[in-house]
């Protein structure tokens, strides 16, 4: 099962995701105190539309999480190296605080993936996330709300 973080107490109030995590060894990781945050868990294919951007979540209401479709698409090589360079400066702050965690060399490696990511040999428009374009190269992809 994955695992949904909001704020606790929360409910019905847009935009209160904290993290999102694979399974309960990732929740594991998080570095929270579990018992000040709302855990719902939900399916991996509702883990995974989120993780490769094809929904948003708005909100939860009780055990459920409300979903928003949504289509990622970046017309230009500059609108994806903006949403690259937005990535890798939330993963950075995670790497500079983070050197003993237990997760740092996923991020770390990750971090290095965006930074080699040839954009020249993308054709755009690329009509979907990131995430999803380097899974479906098979290449590790990771949602900025799995950092721990």
């Amino acid at each position: 099962m994955a695992y949904f973080i909001f704020q606790k107490n929360s409910d019905g109030i847009l935009g209160n995701i904290y993290r999102i995590a694979e399974n309960q060894s990732d929740l594991n990781n998080v570095n929270i105190e579990q018992s000040d945050y709302k855990i719902i868990e939900d399916s991996q294919e509702n883990f995974n539309s989120v993780k490769y951007g094809t929904k948003n979540i708005l909100t939860y209401n009780g055990t459920n999480i409300i979903y928003q479709d949504q289509a990622i698409s970046y017309s230009t090589k500059e609108s994806l190296l903006n949403y690259i360079k937005n990535t890798k400066d939330i993963i950075s702050i995670y790497l500079v605080s983070s050197t003993n965690h237990s997760l740092y060399s996923r991020w770390d490696n990750y971090y290095s993936q965006l930074s080699n990511l040839n954009l020249d040999s993308i054709t755009y428009p690329l009509n979907k996330s990131l995430e999803q374009y380097f899974n479906d190269l098979g290449q590790p992809s990771y949602n900025t709300l799995q950092l721990p």
